[in-house]
């Protein structure tokens, strides 16, 4: 069964406050796509590379590939909001299945790659979650609100996100919100279950600078899980 990787590298990171698309930026002297590319290359069971890109930055992109994964590998433009991005990396994949990640979540493991192959095998789709473990609360116009929400069942869903390709294909094909949450989104919006199966913490997404700096010190750290890009070339 063939596995595509499609990693959707065409937001601009607004939150972040640079001036250039995030996935640039350095981290442990490496582009932040660098690291996501270099996981999914080395991934045995992922047999294409399906990137989406801003206008322009294709060959910035293709510059950041390790030398073995080239020939595997197709570089798209990406759309005006996240499902079109998304949409496009779909079409462009050939696999039975298709993984979507975020390129700005450097930090993926083999081990979540692994998972969430075997839960999209065995359900036709599969994310990964997290327990939310902090106290929720609402925040109303002069502060806390007193309702404390219960976070039995409360997850944060990460990717990547795995389907069967011709699911998330109609899915994100069908549906009218331009402006998804996430891929599952789509997929529930047809009606169709997704399975979950354990995320990482070390998974995080880096959205602001002190995402960036905690995605340093889990790289430096001494056996950490985590992936260290093979450079371009």
């Amino acid at each position: 069964m063939r596995v595509t990787a499609v990693i959707v590298a065409a937001g601009r990171g607004i939150r972040m406050g640079a001036a250039t698309n995030k996935v640039f930026l350095p981290l442990a002297g490496a582009p932040i796509l660098a690291h996501v590319l270099a996981a999914f290359a080395d991934a045995p069971r992922i047999s294409e590379l399906v990137i989406v890109v801003r206008e322009g930055e294709a060959e910035d992109v293709a510059s950041l590939l390790p030398a073995g994964a080239r020939a595997r590998t197709r570089i798209v433009q990406g759309g005006a909001e996240r499902r079109d991005s998304a949409l496009a990396g779909v079409r462009a994949a050939t696999g039975d299945l298709v993984l979507i990640h975020d390129a700005a979540r450097p930090l993926v493991s083999r081990g979540l790659i692994d998972r969430v192959i075997d839960g999209t095998t065995a359900h036709g789709a599969c994310v990964p979650v997290v327990p939310v473990v902090d106290t929720v609360r609402r925040v109303g116009p002069t502060g806390l609100l007193p309702e404390v929400i219960e976070r039995f069942g409360l997850v944060g869903v990460q990717t990547p996100q795995g389907f069967r390709a011709e699911v998330i294909l109609r899915c994100l094909t069908e549906t009218t919100e331009p402006t998804l949450a996430d891929d599952a989104a789509a997929v529930l919006a047809c009606g169709i279950s997704v399975a979950v199966v354990d995320g990482e913490r070390e998974n995080l997404k880096v959205t602001t600078t002190s995402d960036l700096a905690l995605a340093e010190a889990l790289l430096a750290r001494p056996g950490g899980r985590v992936v260290r890009p093979a450079g371009p070339g």
